[in-house]
Parts: C-alpha cells; structure tokens; sequence
C-alpha cells in the first residue's frame, strides 16, 4: 500500500484531495504514508485520536481521519472547521472515512476504495473519479 500511495503522489498537485474507503485495516494509512514518502514526509500516522495533522514536506500534507466526526453525528463537518494551519489549496489533502463530506470539500476529488483480497496481504484497490480532475483517473 505504501508503494502505491508513492506511484500516486506522483499524480497529485496542491488543492487535490483524496478520500480514502475501507475497512479498519485495509491499508487507508498505509496508503497515506507512501503519500508522505513521496512528499519528503516520514511521520505520518493514523491521526484517528487527534483527527487530523499538517506535515511539512515539499507540498504539505493534511492527513485526516474523519471516523470519529461522522460517527458523533457532525452533520455539518468541513475541514476548515479543524482550524489547519496550511491552506487545502496549497497542500495534499488525504480524508479517511471521508466519502460522506467530500463533495461539499470539492467537486474534485479521488475516491480510493480499498478491500481486503483473498489473502492477508493482498488488498484490492479501485479509484473512483469524480469531476474533470479525476475523470478516467487510474495507474
């Protein structure tokens, strides 16, 4: 997972977001770490307790873990409301459990869905385009 999300940092540019889909384990952090790799970014860790962090790295990384907000009945989350200190559309910007948001975010964004396969180790991976950015988006 963590080389996949580095082939698809290669993709990314400041402003995206990408909304990460799957079952606790599937590999969403996985995904976002080789993201930071890419970004020169060695920290990243699920941000579930504290929800979300802002790395420095050549373009920055907001990673969020939207579980909890959507769980408590957040109807209304928007991730400025995290109080950020790195603008979304200068940064890369990574929501796990975030499918129920990310439109009102931006009409852009790169739905990653992510299930476990027929072993422990293998994941199957579909990304899902929606808006001009993201239409016909694969690797």
């Amino acid at each position: 997972m963590r080389q996949l999300g580095a082939k698809l940092a290669a993709h990314l540019q400041p402003g995206d977001l990408v909304v990460l889909r799957g079952n606790l384990g599937a590999g969403k952090t996985a995904l976002t770490q080789g993201i930071g790799e890419f970004l020169g970014v060695s920290d990243v860790t699920s941000p579930t307790f504290v929800i979300a962090r802002t790395h420095k790295g050549k373009t920055p990384l907001i990673h969020v873990d939207a579980y909890r907000l959507i769980d408590s009945g957040t109807n209304n989350f928007e991730i400025d409301d995290l109080d950020l200190d790195t603008s979304r559309a200068s940064a890369i910007t990574v929501i796990e459990w975030g499918e129920a948001v990310a439109a009102r975010l931006n009409e852009d964004y790169l739905l990653i869905d992510i299930s476990f396969g027929s072993s422990d180790d293998e994941r199957n991976v579909e990304f899902i385009g929606h808006g001009p950015r993201w239409q016909g988006f694969s690797l």
